[in-house]
């Protein structure tokens, strides 16, 4: 029986569900005490005892994989399709097999991602917030049709999160270098970044973070964006400079900001944003429906499992033929 750490909040919160599973291929489960992610000095002090690990957001560095690579460590899987926490070129070069799973809760999180939109078009969480301390308000929000709206990415999460706005009536211009055409969405526009942002009602983020496009929403496209827009984010916090953010906050040149994700997780206490009223915080949980989280569990599941089992007749093979 192969051990595995377990580290990924969403299927933390689910561990009962998967534990036989998980037998039935040879693994067996140990999950960490963790609200977001380990650190990398906790990473580097436990992972050595343990053949696999199923990633969440923790940093998986070179450091962190060759400490575990001189334990047992064998194999990993990064639960979910973000991967920008990863070092997937130390992995190769000392020899851990690794993957990820994919194209498992684009909708899940695009519906986030809409409910967002729909929140802040219609102010309703100063609504919740002021019936909760005793009023009654009534802010006039704005309609939804005939909006404009910038999606950043168009991989799962934000070719789902287009169809839907577009199924509100939005009019929607999708940004992603490394997608052509329409990804077949019909009537959906195409922009290369930042061109168009002063038309835009709404600028909704859902793409990977890279090196390339970290704080590419910052101060000089924040003041080229149409006074008032609204922004979401439910991809990576980094993607956005909070600084710049909040400065534009305070001004009223953002309206108000939906955020799942933040540069540090969790949100500090003493975060600027905590003192923006006219925002809706997350906690990193788009993914986080039962339903998504079973599919990409049972997905690390199979795939740790297969790189165990390949690893042990590998290593048995090698075994057998010194021995020759």
């Amino acid at each position: 029986m192969h051990d595995v750490l377990v580290t990924c909040p969403p299927m933390l919160g689910q561990i009962g569900r998967f534990t036989e599973a998980a037998a039935a291929q040879g693994l067996r489960l140990h999950p960490a005490q963790v609200t977001q992610t380990l650190s990398e000095a906790e990473l580097i002090a436990l992972l050595p005892g343990y053949d696999g690990w199923i990633i969440g957001d923790d940093p998986a560095t070179r450091a962190v994989f060759a400490a575990g690579r001189a334990g047992r460590l064998r194999a990993a899987v990064k639960w979910g399709i973000g991967v920008d926490n990863v070092d997937f070129a130390a992995c190769k070069d000392l020899g851990i097999p690794i993957t990820n799973t994919p194209g498992m809760f684009g909708a899940e999180v695009a519906d986030v991602a809409t409910a967002y939109v729909i929140g802040l078009a219609r102010e309703l969480f100063l609504i919740d917030r002021g019936v909760r301390a005793g009023g009654w308000p009534k802010p006039a929000g704005i309609s939804l049709m005939g909006r404009q709206a910038g999606v950043v990415g168009l991989g799962d999460i934000g070719r789902n999160t287009c169809t839907r706005l577009m199924a509100l009536g939005m009019r929607v211009t999708a940004y992603d270098p490394g997608v052509q055409g329409d990804a077949g969405i019909a009537g959906l526009a195409r922009a290369a970044w930042p061109a168009g942002v002063e038309d835009c009602d709404f600028l909704v983020f859902t793409c990977a973070l890279t090196p390339a496009n970290r704080h590419m929403l910052d101060a000089a496209v924040l003041a080229a964006c149409r006074p008032g827009v609204r922004i979401v984010n439910v991809a990576r916090g980094p993607l956005i400079d909070e600084a710049a953010l909040v400065a534009a906050l305070q001004s009223g040149q953002v309206h108000s900001a939906a955020l799942d994700v933040f540069e540090t997780e969790p949100l500090p206490p003493d975060s600027p944003l905590r003192g923006m009223d006219r925002c809706i915080f997350g906690s990193h949980n788009g993914s986080n429906s039962v339903d998504a989280v079973i599919r990409a569990s049972h997905a690390a599941i199979g795939r740790l499992g297969f790189f165990l089992k390949t690893n042990s007749l590998l290593e048995q093979n090698d075994h057998e033929n010194r021995h020759l």
